[in-house]
């Protein structure tokens, strides 16, 4: 007898990972039929037509295809093949052999200077992990957390559902803490105690708590104050911080700008706080989805607990190596002066002066609309807007409505998570910036007709 749905565990059965659900399956459907389908769903720059950075594309064929090197002076820039030679001598096999499990160590002491210049503060290149994408780290840690069916990471609500789905996969509790909409989806202290308390009250181990900065899909960015706030609660309760960093490049307002959470605890002197830090070279402007590069750093981590993620990630044997390279030059780009820097630059400046664009089309065009509210999008590539929706209707069938009249594919509010009572969908800012002005055109003619129909009905 082959397998059946019963024999598969109860925890793979629950899992749900909205981003790709039944919506984004009946979009595929009816593309197949004909339909033009703009998809909104999903992080994926690249499937939307933004172009690959020239210089991550060039480094990479060199490090796959080393043969290229007899005609690399004619075909790139010389500090493009300076840069594989270093790179591929400094993982000693090349990319057809697995890595240590950190990761190759010449890539990780890159990481290493990266987080130097951007926190002024140093960090030890073996508390670095290089992974396939920062998911494969976040699952890594925890898979590491998460010792019995009883242990609770606080994450925020709205999330990104890989944190649901892999609490689910792993067992563990998911303990929700509300992100302020009214304060442009900030952190607020009173909500994070309430959460708190609520869990210690039903008996749950509170082990960590999850915070994503800039927001997906909130498309905030957090201040230093609110970053302190956080890392001050964690230490008061004992938590260890996971911070979901990957969009740091994605800022898009005036005054505002990153800061990471190591640097902050570093600034405040906390020995007793321990922090996993994720960065990807899926997100920012880079868009390298499909090449699956990233990686963790950990701070305050006992040595015992250290061997335990070596052990862990052994088990994998390594990342990807074209991720890792990837990686290497995410946190290695030209530098002013040399031979790429001005087309990258070019191109870096041209991707994220257009995000920004959409970013304002989007979150004006859409306020615009009788019935819908959407906070600024300060940075990430998303929005959450608030949507209002006749009594008994869903927001999952009101998405559902929206693609199947017009094509646009958006992920329900409920995927996300969103306070009792309100509804919201999340969309990228990544189509093509004419499609997105028509995605704002779309969305308001359906929406009002959606809701005189649903009048109407009554």
């Amino acid at each position: 007898m082959t397998i059946q749905l019963k024999d598969l565990g109860k925890a793979v059965l629950e899992t749900e990972y909205a981003v790709r659900g039944p919506i984004v399956a009946k979009a595929q459907e009816l593309e197949k039929q004909g339909k033009e389908i703009i998809y909104c769903n999903i992080g994926n720059p690249q499937s939307l037509g933004q172009k690959p950075i020239t210089f991550q594309r060039q480094i990479l064929a060199l490090c796959e295809y080393p043969a290229l090197m007899e005609l690399a002076a004619e075909l790139f820039p010389a500090d493009v093949v300076a840069t594989a030679k270093a790179i591929l001598k400094g993982s000693r096999h090349g990319l057809g052999a697995y890595s240590e499990s950190r990761g190759v160590r010449f890539i990780r002491e890159a990481v290493a200077e990266f987080i130097l210049e951007r926190d002024h503060m140093g960090v030890d290149p073996d508390a670095i992990y290089l992974t396939d994408g920062a998911s494969k780290g976040v699952q890594a840690i925890l898979r590491l957390l998460i010792a019995g069916s009883n242990d609770g990471i606080m994450i925020p609500i709205p999330q990104y559902p890989l944190y649901s789905a892999t609490l689910t996969l792993y067992e563990g509790k998911m303990v929700p803490y509300y992100l302020d909409e009214a304060n442009n989806w900030k952190l607020n202290h009173d909500l994070l105690e309430d959460s708190y308390k609520k869990a210690v009250a039903q008996g749950i181990t509170l082990k960590a708590i999850c915070v994503i900065n800039p927001g997906n899909p909130t498309g905030a960015v957090l201040d230093e104050k609110n970053i302190e706030m956080i890392l001050d609660f964690a230490q008061r309760h004992g938590l260890s911080v996971l911070a979901d960093e990957v969009y740091q490049e994605n800022i898009y307002l005036a005054g505002d700008k990153f800061v990471s959470f190591a640097k902050v605890l570093h600034r405040k002197g906390f020995k007793d706080v321990s922090l996993f830090s994720f960065h990807s070279c899926s997100k920012g402007f880079l868009g390298e989805c499909g090449v699956r590069g990233g990686y963790f750093e950990f701070r305050n981590v006992p040595e015992d607990v250290a061997a335990q993620i070596l052990k862990l990630q052994s088990v994998s044997l390594c990342a990807n190596l074209a991720g890792q390279v990837a990686t290497y030059a995410m946190v290695r780009p030209p530098k002013p002066g040399t031979p790429s820097y001005e087309l990258y630059n070019k191109e870096k400046t041209a991707i994220l002066d257009e995000m920004k664009k959409r970013a304002i089309i989007l979150a004006e065009g859409l306020n615009k609309i009788e019935g819908v509210t959407c906070n600024v999008i300060a940075g990430a590539m998303y929005a959450f807007p608030n949507v209002k929706l006749p009594a008994g209707k869903t927001d999952f069938e009101f998405c559902m409505s929206l693609l199947e009249e017009t094509g646009i594919c958006v992920v329900p509010g409920s995927g996300f998570g969103q306070a009792e009572g309100t509804f919201h969908f999340r969309t990228t800012i990544l189509p093509p910036t004419e499609k997105i002005q028509q995605v704002v055109e779309l969305f308001g003619e359906f929406h009002r007709n959606y809701m005189g129909a649903c009048v109407t009905a009554k």
